[in-house]
């Protein structure tokens, strides 16, 4: 479908879907060259027909690796793993197309996917991703196994622009908090989850059980979430403050003495 043809196509939300696809077997030059065109289509409803357009590009890796192929026929000097040195600038060329210009409505949002060849978040293609996007989702195979949905591995997961949209005037003054907390206490209990394996269970102390507790729910009930389920910002919060307070208080050093005496269960 064209881009024309796309933005003539409205439905009762007033937006239609326009998809530009190509497949791994296709000549490398059309490899290269589909995120460019899709990005084309989506700079013209965006910026001339005042659409917000959200971008979904899958698989990045797939294109990182088209262009390594081609820096080979054409003998530029590869970088790591045979990648050329201008992976970087490259991608940030196609990423940094994403967002606003000055005086006009409508805006382009977009999400990068790709895949982390031997699960390696050092390897180029996500560390470069990493550096250029505002954050990143990492989703886990261990906890898909266990039917976690969405699989989000939360440690390397990030937002570099949450902090400026959370709190007081934005979310819930405890946002910013809550938010350090569960992440440091996950930390915690994924190393005690770490010395179970090795020591056993039941060799651990009763803090470390709780802790260890902590990990199995917050798992459970925080990151898993059904494709249904419609979860506001404030049940988020009292959720985790359910799940913190599975946690003596004066572990919880990263909320303050007021939130703990407002949100903890089991303060006093």
């Amino acid at each position: 479908m064209s881009a024309e043809a796309c933005a003539l196509k409205q439905t009762d939300r007033g937006f239609c879907k326009h998809a530009v696809l190509e497949h791994v077997d296709e000549p490398v030059i059309e490899r290269l060259l589909t995120p460019r065109a899709a990005l084309t289509a989506a700079e013209y409803l965006a910026f001339d027909l005042d659409y917000h357009v959200l971008v979904v590009m899958t698989d990045m890796t797939a294109y990182a690796e088209a262009l390594r192929e081609v820096a080979v026929l054409r003998g530029d000097v590869p970088a790591r793993k045979g990648y050329p040195g201008y992976l970087y600038s490259d991608l940030a060329e196609l990423y940094e197309r994403a967002g606003r210009i000055k005086n006009r409505r409508g805006s382009i949002t977009m999400i990068p996917v790709l895949s982390m060849p031997s699960d390696d978040i050092t390897h180029p293609i996500p560390d470069l991703t990493g550096y250029i996007t505002e954050g990143q989702i990492v989703l886990g195979r261990e906890l898909s196994n266990q039917g976690v949905y969405p699989p989000v591995t939360v440690l390397p997961s990030l937002s570099r622009l949450m902090k400026d949209g959370i709190g007081k005037n934005f979310t819930r003054e405890d946002h910013p908090h809550v938010a350090s907390q569960l992440f440091a206490s996950y930390a915690k209990a994924l190393e005690v989850r770490g010395l179970a394996a090795i020591i056993g269970a039941e060799e651990l102390s009763d803090a470390d059980r709780r802790t260890l507790a902590f990990a199995d729910a917050f798992e459970r009930r925080f990151i898993n979430q059904g494709e249904d389920e419609d979860r506001s910002i404030h049940e988020t919060l009292n959720l985790a403050w359910d799940l913190l307070s599975m946690l003596p208080p004066e572990s919880l050093i990263r909320v303050s003495e007021e939130e703990l005496a407002k949100y903890h269960k089991g303060a006093a």
